[in-house]
């Protein structure tokens, strides 16, 4: 199911969106992918952080943008 990639560093475990059945979860972190600058990622992870799936990277502008879409959701 997953990949494993490159170097990564999790800054910030912010917290988890779903956990199925399979043993893994759907996270929101604070990352930094192969020396650049972090990002806020949401992904799905294995239980030891060692492999991981598909996930959509935002910036701090994204996610400020992302943040007021959802509030204004009724």
């Amino acid at each position: 199911m997953g990949i494993s990639m490159k170097k990564y560093t999790i800054y910030r475990h912010i917290g988890e969106l779903s956990s199925p059945n399979n043993g893994w979860t759907k996270e929101l972190n604070y990352i930094s992918w192969g020396d650049r600058e972090p990002v806020y990622d949401i992904r799905t992870w294995n239980a030891e952080h060692t492999e991981y799936g598909g996930g959509v990277t935002l910036t701090a502008s994204q996610m400020a943008v992302l943040k007021e879409l959802i509030a204004d959701i009724k």
